[in-house]
């Protein structure tokens, strides 16, 4: 699987992919913005293990950013299940070396439409932490809306965060 955007591509992982996946998400301007259960520090082990629990996906939902043969970031989906088995949450970061090219906002719109094409999906949707006001960018740039705020509703950082919630329809 093999989406391709204008100077990168999302593909489906690869084992090889340790090595850079650790290096671009080793990176606190990551981590601050991401859910806690993303690893910080990001070791070589975090990331064959991550690896490993993507690289049989069947369909395809989780993808490396791949620009100049590494992983630059990653984008993927996470399905629900219940009330929410047609609406998936939208993820992704972008190491701060490749940011303010386009690349995100792009890599979304590609997910995007791969997502509602080959999934039996709804709507996507995307949690964004308040003080991550570029990812806002990212998304209203892809064509998302905000639907509002859950005013202090998270904890990151040991401190009290609004979230944004944003989402596209098929």
């Amino acid at each position: 699987m093999v989406l391709n955007g204008n100077g990168f591509t999302l593909r489906t992982w690869k084992i090889t992919d340790a090595e850079t996946l650790q290096k671009n998400g080793n990176d606190t301007d990551v981590s601050d913005f991401l859910l806690d259960r993303f690893p910080s520090p990001y070791t070589l082990e975090k990331a064959v293990a991550f690896i490993n629990s993507k690289i049989n996906e069947a369909p395809a939902i989780n993808f490396p950013i791949i620009i100049d043969e590494e992983v630059a970031g990653v984008i993927g989906l996470e399905m629900r299940v219940d009330v929410y088995r047609k609406t998936s949450l939208l993820g992704y970061w972008l190491s701060g070396r490749y940011r303010g090219r386009g690349i995100m906002p792009e890599a979304v719109k590609l997910i995007t439409g791969y997502a509602f094409d080959k999934l039996d999906i709804i709507c996507i949707q995307a949690c964004v932490l308040s003080k991550n006001s570029p990812s806002m960018r990212v998304l209203e740039k892809a064509g998302y809306e905000k639907q509002g705020v859950l005013k202090q509703s998270v904890i990151k950082n040991n401190q009290v965060w609004d979230e944004h919630i944003y989402a596209i329809y098929k």
